[in-house]
């Protein structure tokens, strides 16, 4: 199911690393997948019944390097 929030809350949501990068839907080979992947680190934050959980502890790290992109 692919990730359905705010595109305003999309906007001002970033990743908790000390980086602050944006985050976006999905990931890179499953643009559907319930979690925002971040921009920067590539770790990847799952969304529980539509409630993005933004805590590095419950972040998967990520498969591949990040593309930066």
């Amino acid at each position: 199911m692919a990730v359905k929030l705010d595109p305003q809350l999309l906007e001002i949501l970033a990743c908790p690393s000390d980086d602050h990068a944006p985050l976006r839907p999905g990931t890179p080979n499953d643009p559907n997948a319930d979690v925002l992947t971040c921009t920067s680190c590539g770790r990847r934050f799952p969304i529980v019944d539509g409630i993005p959980v933004l805590l590095l502890d419950e972040a998967q790290e990520p498969q591949d390097p990040p593309s930066g992109g």
